[in-house]
């Protein structure tokens, strides 16, 4: 499972609302190949995804009042990560708090195991 801060949670809201996105958009979050470490971070509204044609190479959750889609590769990075969003002094945006990453970069944008 995936957690989101209440950060990550509003900022997720404001976009939706400063983007007409509705409800029942999923979230995709996704692991993929680059980035200084070996593996980066995937974040964006998936507008055409259907749950209905989800095969069992993905992973539904909805947390909180988000819905999520992940597929299995990824998911075998991220289980147990929890999402947040800050906008401090070290850079706004959301981060990924990840138990099972070894190794990330110094900006955080990407990891290995």
């Amino acid at each position: 499972m995936i957690s989101i801060s209440a950060r990550a949670q509003n900022r997720i809201k404001q976009i939706r609302s400063e983007q007409g996105i509705t409800h029942n958009t999923y979230l995709r979050v996704g692991v993929v190949s680059g980035g200084c470490s070996g593996l980066s971070y995937e974040l964006d509204f998936d507008r055409d995804f259907d749950p209905s044609t989800a095969g069992e190479d993905q992973k539904l959750f909805e947390v909180d009042d988000t819905l999520l889609v992940i597929d299995m590769r990824s998911f075998l990075y991220l289980a147990g990560t929890e999402l947040d969003y800050t906008d401090g002094l070290q850079g706004e945006g959301f981060h990924f708090k990840n138990p099972n990453a070894s190794r990330t970069c110094s900006c955080g944008e990407s990891f290995s195991v």
